[in-house]
């Protein structure tokens, strides 16, 4: 409920502007290229085996991370027990499970609708920047909770799927007017759709995430939605490959998350401050954000597999016992095999 009186928001002008100006945007596709190279990287060093086996590790990461920045912290034991449809006997928790599971699952009819998608010849990237895409995250995140579950605290109901039919006020930001945001929806989807290929369609993901969040189409859920839709633009860019998800570091750093989602809510500062509604400065400082962000778990992953670090490692030990030459390095094998070699 809008509680204060404000600017109001019911024409899709007034979010912009969606992408940064031509004068202030090189930076930031630097940033982007420098992202590409990195996974890029990242995605060449694991064999295909690998990557089906890092996905589903990666998903339960993304789920408790997304939840925790939610106030609905589950331990990653809790996850597996729910996993098995073994649900705590304390009805918070066991909420707090079914919301865990609920996120995996998406995730992975989400990557599955991709890639039929892509086997299909469409563009699985505009599609995701549609509002009907957006709805369906959303119906497929809440439709497996309970009418409980989806009670809010003001006591109504969340209809999973269905854009919010009242106004809102979040803090301090007052979203769109309820009648505007499905003309919001049609500015974002257009603009962010129709982001060319390649370092611009990167900080364009970045971008769409804060107006995304800003419109707040949702009762609830909208911040589950955004990232998780950010996490599958990337992928169906090709650049996770299952591997990596900016999910972790937004956890990771969850306050500078939510100040600068908050600075680049700010109308313009002044005449040097872009040309539209809000602000550009703010836009740039989250953009620039999401990259580094982006970077750092592309990095941390890669620390973490250090596939050609782990196979030296295996061929010390095994050269210390003795062990049939064509067992030697069985595991590494597996781990390091370039993504498209006939293993």
């Amino acid at each position: 409920m809008v509680t204060k009186e404000t600017t109001r928001y019911d024409k899709p002008h007034q979010f912009d502007p969606l992408i940064p100006e031509q004068a202030r945007i090189g930076p930031l596709l630097e940033r982007a290229s420098d992202l590409t190279r990195a996974a890029t990287a990242l995605g060449a060093s694991a064999a295909p085996t690998a990557h089906q086996e890092l996905r589903v590790l990666l998903r339960s990461m993304n789920s408790y991370y997304t939840n925790r920045m939610e106030g609905e912290h589950t331990r990653p034991s809790d996850i597996d027990k729910a996993l098995k449809q073994d649900f705590s006997a304390d009805d918070s928790l066991a909420r707090k499970q079914r919301l865990a599971v609920a996120h995996i699952r998406t995730e992975e009819v989400c990557e599955a609708e991709l890639e039929v998608r892509r086997v299909a010849g469409q563009d699985s990237t505009r599609w995701l920047y549609s509002a009907d895409a957006l709805m369906w995250l959303h119906r497929e995140l809440f439709s497996s909770l309970s009418q409980k579950d989806l009670t809010l605290k003001d006591g109504s109901l969340l209809v999973p799927g269905v854009l919010r039919l009242r106004d809102v006020q979040v803090g301090e930001h007052v979203a769109p007017t309820a009648a505007s945001v499905p003309a919001f929806l049609e500015r974002w989807s257009a603009v962010y759709g129709g982001v060319r290929r390649g370092e611009a369609a990167i900080v364009g993901v970045a971008a769409a995430h804060h107006r995304l969040a800003w419109v707040h189409p949702f009762l609830d859920g909208n911040g589950r939605v955004a990232r998780l839709h950010t996490h599958l633009v990337l992928q169906s860019l090709g650049l996770t490959n299952g591997l990596w998800s900016p999910l972790r570091g937004f956890a990771r750093s969850e306050e500078a998350y939510r100040a600068l989602l908050h600075a680049a809510d700010e109308p313009r500062r002044g005449a040097l401050d872009g040309r539209g509604n809000l602000t550009l400065s703010g836009l740039i400082s989250w953009v620039d954000y999401t990259l580094e962000t982006c970077i750092d778990q592309v990095e941390f992953m890669g620390r973490q597999m250090d596939v050609r670090g782990m196979r030296d490692r295996i061929a010390a030990a095994l050269s210390k016992r003795p062990a049939p030459k064509a067992s030697a390095m069985p595991n590494s094998h597996v781990l390091t095999l370039p993504v498209g070699h006939p293993a």
